[in-house]
């Protein structure tokens, strides 16, 4: 069985049989086959080593086979492999209690949930619920998750094909100056403007309707906009002011990913409610959850909450999230993800864009960057179209994997989002490697 399990052709053959894929139409791809992964690297099946600048979907915060994760889940395993979330169990109690050590002041109950989208469900739930209104307000160019509700607030094309605009959803326009919806000119500009675009929809949908506003700390797939400063704390105010339950979606910003435990750290915001999945766990064993504050929290005291799932709070998640968080305190990982954002992806990326006609703008920060692609920076036109794709991004990518670099792309962007962990030496080689690419798909396309 090991000697079947390990012949990669065999691998890809019952994988295009029998695996049907996410987001993909089935009979036009060509899945990569991966044989081992360890720290910041993977070897695929030709037996190729690739640095990964994805962190796969940017949730192996801790890079891969770590091995406190790996030995704390053998260790749960051998004690005990599962049990229903109605017992208390050891493993989960402590999990909440590490992730209530680091999430803004007076998160401290945490509803574990599968992972990211069920954890927005269920904080969407939960604001309604405690508010007694049902519509809730997102931004366009968001992603929440791929469930029904999730789909719905998310903001980007993958909602196209599944909204049927029934789910109380009000889309609204971040801050992004580069892309500014406002005309906006300065970051001052685009944050007065797009708070003042928000007040507006609070008023014309009737702020007695809406039941919540949920924001990614900083956008994730749809670009790593770091809002300017003092927008989430004028979104904290419009929410305070109007009744309006705050939801903070970290599940990808979370867990040192922005050089902060949390992202909201970064504007000093305290959110009602704050959502989390991917980092907390490395995403060794689906895990997500919702930080819940004291008030919604005391709605359920003698109120049963209507929800739940089967698998909330595994013994093997929740080891994983203790040994995860043990492990990020011990190492100092989230400073580490810090100072790589100031002093290797931040100046390295800035060189990259002044040698590269088609880096329109970078921005990021921790370990957390996004370049933006364009065909003409005057114009800023993208590389590929919103929601497509485009030759010259094909090419960047082959140039990429050609180079032994593991690429994230969305459109018209290349996202470098490695393990936390990453040493500056390999992050620094990562940057050469996506130099070199650059050029190659320059000269591939002219």
């Amino acid at each position: 069985m090991t000697e079947l399990m390990g012949d990669p052709r065999r691998t890809y053959e019952l994988d295009r049989r029998h695996v049907f894929h996410s987001w993909s139409a089935q009979a036009e791809i060509t899945p990569m086959v991966v044989t081992k992964a360890e720290g910041s690297w993977v070897w695929d099946g030709d037996g190729n080593r690739l640095l990964d600048f994805t962190s796969q979907l940017v949730f192996t915060n801790l890079g891969h086979q770590h091995p406190r994760v790996v030995k704390a889940i053998q260790e749960q395993a051998a004690t005990l492999c599962t049990i229903a979330p109605t017992a208390a169990n050891d493993a989960r109690s402590e999990a909440a209690r590490l992730i209530a050590s680091h999430t803004p002041e007076g998160l401290d109950k945490i509803f574990f949930t599968n992972g990211g989208a069920d954890a927005n469900e269920h904080a969407v739930r939960m604001a309604r619920l405690h508010t007694g209104r049902h519509k809730v307000l997102s931004r366009y160019r968001s992603y929440h998750g791929g469930t029904q509700l999730a789909i719905n607030l998310t903001g980007d094309p993958r909602r196209w094909p599944n909204d049927h605009a029934s789910d109380g959803v009000v889309h609204f326009f971040g801050p992004f100056l580069y892309r500014s919806a406002f005309h906006a000119t300065t970051e001052a500009e685009e944050c007065q403007r797009a708070l003042e675009h928000l007040e507006q929809v609070i008023v014309l949908e009737g702020p007695a309707t809406i039941a919540a506003i949920l924001l990614e700390s900083i956008p994730g797939t749809s670009g790593i906009m770091v809002p300017p400063p003092g927008y989430l704390t004028g979104v904290r105010e419009l929410c305070d002011r109007h009744g309006i339950v705050l939801i903070a979606d970290e599940v990808m910003a979370g867990f040192g990913r922005a050089g902060k435990w949390f992202a909201v750290e970064h504007d000093a915001v305290v959110p009602d409610l704050l959502t989390f999945a991917k980092g907390v766990n490395s995403g060794y064993v689906p895990l997500g959850g919702v930080a819940i504050n004291e008030q919604i929290a005391a709605t359920f005291d003698h109120r049963p909450y209507p929800g739940g799932l089967t698998y909330s709070g595994h013994p093997l998640a929740c080891a994983a999230a203790v040994a995860t968080i043990q492990t990020m305190e011990d190492d100092r990982v989230v400073e580490h993800a810090a100072a790589l954002g100031e002093e290797v992806f931040g100046p390295g990326l800035g060189e990259l864009a002044g040698r590269h006609d088609w880096i329109g703008e970078v921005r990021g920060t921790g370990v957390f960057w996004a370049l933006d692609l364009v065909a003409d920076r005057a114009t800023r036109e993208p590389l590929a179209p919103y929601g497509g794709s485009s030759p010259a991004m094909a090419a960047v990518l082959a140039a990429c994997r050609a180079e032994g670099l593991l690429p994230f792309a969305n459109y018209h962007r290349i996202h470098v989002v490695p393990p936390l962990t990453i040493s500056a030496e390999d992050a620094r080689a990562g940057l050469a490697m996506l130099d070199r690419a650059l050029t190659r798909a320059v000269a591939a396309v002219s």
